[in-house]
């Protein structure tokens, strides 16, 4: 079962050396992402229909880009596409996976009040755009995967 975090644990986290892994896909990273974060889509939309379809090169990215024991922060929008994530790569032999609770845009109940505040309303450190070192294009060119 993959570890949990706050978004200000996982900021304290960050800057201890973990990477945080957005795993949004690309067009919800580009319009706000934590700092820093790389983006290693779960899901994309589909091209002709625009649903949303697994990310069939996740685990081959993140298995070529991050070694086994590499500290990872896995977030989303709320946290649930983070904590599947989690659990695939832990599944998958990686060892220091914690999911981020309340992701970039927080958790909210039936009732719409906040459950795990998300990154941005936390007032943590946000960016925009697709940076040329973190952006999904660039992991997966790193990884050999035709994007």
């Amino acid at each position: 079962m993959p570890k949990h975090a706050s978004v200000t644990e996982a900021a304290a986290l960050a800057e201890k050396g973990a990477t945080y892994v957005d795993v949004r896909s690309t067009r919800e990273y580009e319009s706000g992402h934590a700092a820093g974060a790389v983006n290693v889509p779960l899901l994309e939309p589909d091209e002709i229909t625009g649903q949303m379809q697994p990310n069939p090169d996740f685990m081959h990215v993140m298995q070529a880009v991050f070694k086994p024991d590499t500290p990872l922060l896995i977030g989303c929008q709320m946290g649930g596409r983070s904590m599947r994530a989690a659990q695939m790569l832990e599944s998958f032999g990686f060892t220091d996976v914690t999911n981020v609770r309340g992701g970039f845009g927080g958790a909210r109940d039936p009732m719409g009040r906040s459950v795990d505040p998300g990154w941005a309303e936390s007032g943590l450190p946000v960016e925009s755009g697709q940076p040329a070192d973190r952006s999904y294009a660039a992991l997966a060119a790193r990884a050999g995967t035709d994007q």
